[in-house]
């Protein structure tokens, strides 16, 4: 199982890479999906955690998906774990969700960025012991997530179980903007810091009540992470996006990934060239 504390420092000087699909959707996709990231990875040198959310909690709608039942999600995040030897990360929304996606073996929970000032649901994912990655809030600057990282740090007693992610920041009412002043600002924080790439191009609050994105930005917003510096990638990806059952408007489309990840690690490693230069 590959590491996933101190993110910065792997061993390969590479970017840490969180994909998957949105949601579960099914046992086969996901599957297949985590095999075609895992080679790719593997040949690229890229420390990989597989993602995908067992349940959607913050839908518009009520009649959108939300998933395929909770245990039946976690039952196939938990054989993609086994099968391919990666980390698996997967969002709680409820206290008491934490313990149960811990149960799985879930190896990071992820707190959405809309719960991300929620004291109980950060206390409830550092008792489970495992590392939390905390989504910033499209409202809040990036200074702000230190009281977010110290509740999780006050709970768990230990300062290496925590990342923080930029998801972009509320740019009027349906659109959303990235001020990489944040990577940096967050980065003082001593907690390696994702950028979201996919969900940082959505177009929220649509009046038809489903969320609207730019994908034909991903490699723009992901160049740009990784020439300030980030410590690791987000990217949400599926086979078919326009026919994703959730957030198919922002997703990159799964046969584009490889390509993308290498003009990537080849910019990671000009920044660490600066890096050792300097």
């Amino acid at each position: 199982m590959q590491k996933i504390t101190n993110l910065k420092y792997t061993e390969s000087g590479n970017f840490l890479l969180l994909a998957g699909p949105c949601v579960v959707e099914s046992e086969k996709m996901c599957m297949d999906i985590a095999e075609k990231i895992v080679t790719i990875t593997g040949k690229l040198q890229i420390p990989y955690v597989f993602k995908a959310s067992y349940r959607k909690a913050n839908r518009s709608r009520s009649n959108s998906f939300t998933g395929i039942g909770d245990e039946a999600a976690l039952s196939i995040l938990r054989k993609v774990r086994e099968t391919y030897h990666v980390p698996v990360v997967t969002d709680i929304h409820n206290p008491h969700e934490a313990e149960l996606a811990a149960g799985y073996e879930v190896d990071i929970l992820q707190i959405p960025a809309f719960l991300c000032r929620q004291t109980d649901l950060l206390a409830a994912a550092a008792k489970t012991g495992k590392t939390v990655n905390i989504k910033k809030g499209q409202f809040l600057s990036p200074d702000a997530m230190r009281f977010a990282v110290e509740k999780v740090q006050e709970v768990a007693g230990r300062k290496d179980m925590v990342l923080l992610t930029e998801r972009g920041t509320q740019f009027g009412y349906h659109d959303l903007v990235v001020d990489f002043r944040g990577i940096p600002e967050m980065q003082k924080l001593d907690v390696p810091v994702i950028l979201d790439v996919t969900h940082s191009l959505q177009q929220p609050n649509q009046a038809g009540g489903v969320t609207g994105g730019r994908p034909e930005m991903i490699e723009t917003i992901a160049r740009a992470g990784v020439a300030v510096g980030v410590d690791g990638l987000f990217i949400e990806t599926h086979p078919s996006p326009t026919l994703a059952l959730s957030d198919g408007a922002n997703m990159l489309a799964l046969d584009l990934l490889e390509d993308l990840l290498t003009r990537l690690v080849e910019i990671r490693k000009t920044v660490n060239g600066f890096r050792l230069s300097s």
